[in-house]
């Protein structure tokens, strides 16, 4: 938080206190009209704004004058703010609901700050990890249709993440402080249930125990990354109803497909840093033979032309997720033959990045395309189902190397399947379609990317291969081979 803003916030602020004189102070203050009071003990000097936008702006501090020593517990330990509809749970020395403007505070009679809590601002405390886990898996009512608990299957997801992240001795070390603060603070029962919940995790339980999809995949051997999985759910609703213009294909001989091919498989190996001036590409396609002084990334250029220009290859879209796997892994495997260090067909066996974007842990891939393909299935759209292919595949980062190509293959296979119009994402439209993929990735905004990949389909209708060097004068009129802020897409 900005600090000038804390300070501003902390003195529109007075808490009634026992002092008399603060108490005549703030008496007078009030007879002048300085100061108005909002709720009981609590006068502010804002005159303008509404009581509940004030309390809830410096709900903590007030929180740490009316309570002191309190522990921010239970589900609001996790969420750190009311809910949506105001409320927030305290442990303290009594049990008692007060009602503020705009927020219900619940507390709830219990153990005290220990010295693994957490101190908080205004002297207040915040459950450690342990204790706000237990807390959570406690029994009983909800107050006024609002639970002091997370539901269950939140708290089974924050355990399946701990285990991604920290592994199996992790979790252990985790589960052995639980155990302690259980014994500490009295629940024991919660510690049962949380001991078979990681149990079940790690296969040495039964996994019925469990509620969260994702922790029942981690138990039947299937692990996903959940969190992947919401963004696919976010890109499926966005698709799902979108009623997606249907396009021929244009390049319907072999010749003019072939030559469509050339210039996918050129523009999709040098957006990923694989460049050649366009006569060398072109030279190593037709004579089948790489560059001497480059032959892994000439391989690149033959490997990935190889797929996409076979119309049977690409009519080839999985009707499962073991499919799919098959696919994606023979795909790689021919894209990559010249790079054997780079483990052809095989999923990456440690994770990878690009920049600060972390793809999905080498040990969710198969469960997340399993899950995703889920997904994938219930679209109808070739389109839709394109432009799926390439998020899905493209987030999940299943190889060490050559994903972004496989995924703009996946993309072309579903419309060369359904004998739409492939898609070519030129040099100059990179950023465009960058710029999609993270928004969706990092904001969970969909629009930029089923826009971006949209407009460059639309391009990409008008390329006809029928002549090679017609078809390059049309690619060179449009800017697609230029690479820079200076140049735009012209259609």
């Amino acid at each position: 938080m900005n600090k000038n803003k804390a300070i501003h916030n902390i003195l529109e602020i007075i808490v009634g206190s026992s002092d008399k004189s603060a108490s005549q102070r703030n008496a007078s203050l009030l007879k002048e009209g300085k100061i108005r009071k909002i709720a009981p003990r609590i006068y502010t000097n804002n005159m303008d704004d509404a009581p509940e936008d004030i309390v809830r702006r410096n709900i903590f501090y007030i929180l740490g004058q009316l309570y002191p020593n309190a522990v921010i517990s239970h589900r609001s330990a996790f969420e750190l703010k009311p809910t949506a509809e105001g409320d927030i749970f305290l442990t303290y020395t009594y049990t008692k609901n007060i009602d503020l403007p705009g927020i219900k505070v619940h507390l709830l009679k219990g153990p005290m700050g220990t010295e693994r809590d957490m101190p908080f601002i205004e002297n207040l405390y915040i459950s450690s990890t342990e204790r706000r886990i237990l807390e959570n898996l406690q029994k009983g009512r909800s107050r006024n249709s609002v639970s002091k608990c997370l539901p269950r299957t939140n708290i089974e997801e924050h355990l399946e993440k701990m285990l991604v992240v920290n592994g199996e001795s992790g979790i252990n070390v985790f589960r052995d402080k639980a155990r302690e603060i259980a014994q500490q603070l009295g629940m024991t029962d919660e510690f049962d249930t949380l001991n078979s919940i990681i149990g079940a995790l790690l296969t040495t339980k039964p996994s019925k125990v469990l509620v969260a999809e994702s922790a029942i995949a981690r138990a039947q051997g299937i692990p996903y990354d959940s969190e992947r999985i919401k963004l696919f759910t976010i890109l499926f609703e966005a698709l799902h109803n979108e009623p997606f213009q249907l396009i021929d294909e244009p390049n319907a001989s072999t010749a003019s497909f072939r030559n469509f091919a050339f210039f996918e498989s050129y523009f999709s190996n040098y957006i990923e840093g694989t460049e050649f001036e366009i006569e060398e590409a072109y030279k190593i396609i037709e004579t089948g033979m790489a560059l001497p002084a480059r032959n892994a990334d000439s391989h690149d250029i033959l490997g990935t032309f190889q797929i996409v220009a076979s119309r049977r290859e690409m009519r080839r879209t999985p009707e499962s997720a073991e499919q799919l796997i098959e696919i994606l892994q023979d795909r790689h495997r021919i894209m990559m033959a010249a790079r054997p260090d780079r483990n052809p067909g095989v999923f990456k066996m440690q994770n990878n990045h690009a920049g600060d974007s972390h793809f999905v842990d080498y040990t969710l891939v198969r469960g997340t395309l399993h899950k995703g393909f889920e997904l994938y299935q219930a679209l109808e759209s070739p389109f839709a189902k394109a432009l799926f292919m390439l998020f899905m595949i493209s987030e999940v980062h299943p190889f060490n190397d050559g994903n972004g190509r496989i995924s703009r293959i996946m993309m072309n296979a579903e419309l060369v399947h359904a004998d739409q119009s492939k898609i070519i994402i030129p040099t100059v439209f990179r950023e465009d379609y960058l710029n999609g993929l993270r928004r969706l990735t990092r904001k969970g905004d969909p629009s930029v990317l089923i826009k971006a990949v949209s407009r460059v389909r639309q391009f990409s209708t008008n390329i006809i291969g029928e002549d090679f060097e017609e078809t390059r004068r049309y690619l060179e009129g449009t800017n697609a081979f230029k690479d820079g802020d200076g140049y735009i897409l012209r259609f």
